[in-house]
């Protein structure tokens, strides 16, 4: 991949180096065509420019920085959501708890999103419910500032505003919904992948991963409306103990459901 080359080779270079997948979205992103040019045009010249670029991209990757932030953008719930540092990269496990959330809506809900980060989920909500009163909150002005962001760059009607948990909080709400920290302080994970690169306050809850959803689940019931639910995002061995944050904090139907990999990933229950 030196000097000028077709559209092809730069291609052909990126995916000896890393997974296809990735490869093709990088190819894309720094050669300025879409995924399916890259197969269509291979012969296509690509300047030295480009080339060069793409090389970038890749030596970046190859270093361990998540994709989604050499992108800079990242897809969620079919929007094109902006990412950097400031915030955890959206999960399509998180789409679940998107999905819960509609199944448990009106036309025109009462939502909080706690913790909203990037505004994913308060934004993949609105975009579903357009008569729906969104709000999203976060400690992190940073986090608040690219959640704004991506409201206004989507046109959407879901509102930011600044509140540790419920703190800042005096509405009532159908609906509140949060991906909370949940990795254990010690969890070695932290220390590989693209987890190295986020941001550690939005990952750790605690010694037990469990600080801030003892938070959100019993500081919830004041906040909901008669009949409201909460929905919680954990990690995959912490469904038992959040059943039990729910029924010690008093809600009812408390069920956990699985993410696409079959793995207990998101907890509900109805205030009683």
């Amino acid at each position: 991949m030196t000097g000028a080359a077709s559209v092809g080779a730069c291609l052909d270079a990126a995916r000896a180096a890393l997974p296809r997948l990735e490869a093709e979205l990088l190819a894309a992103r720094a050669l300025d065509v879409t995924a399916s040019a890259l197969y269509a045009f291979p012969e296509r010249p690509a300047s030295a420019a480009r080339s060069a670029c793409l090389r970038a991209l890749v030596t970046r990757r190859r270093r361990g920085e998540p994709v989604a932030y050499i992108l800079g953008q990242w897809e969620f719930w079919s929007l094109p959501i902006k990412v950097d540092a400031r915030a955890l990269i959206p999960r399509p496990e998180t789409e679940g708890l998107v999905a819960a959330a509609l199944e448990r809506t009106g036309p025109a809900p009462r939502v909080l999103d706690l913790g909203t980060g990037c505004g994913a989920i308060a934004l993949a909500i609105a975009a579903e419910r357009p008569a729906a009163a969104v709000l999203g909150v976060d400690n992190d002005p940073a986090c608040l500032a690219l959640a704004r962001e991506n409201a206004q760059r989507l046109g959407s009607t879901a509102a930011f505003q600044h509140s540790h948990w419920y703190a800042g909080i005096a509405s009532e709400f159908d609906v509140i919904v949060s991906n909370p920290p949940y990795v254990a302080a010690g969890d070695p994970h932290l220390t590989r992948g693209d987890l190295r690169f986020e941001p550690k306050s939005a990952l750790v809850g605690g010694a037990d991963g469990l600080a801030a959803l003892r938070s959100v689940v019993g500081g919830a019931a004041p906040h909901l409306a008669s009949d409201g639910w909460l929905i919680v995002e954990h990690g995959c061995d912490q469904g038992g103990h959040t059943r039990r944050l729910f029924s010690d904090a008093g809600f009812a139907k408390v069920t956990t459901l699985q993410d696409a990999a079959g793995l207990p990933r998101v907890t509900l229950g109805r205030r009683s």
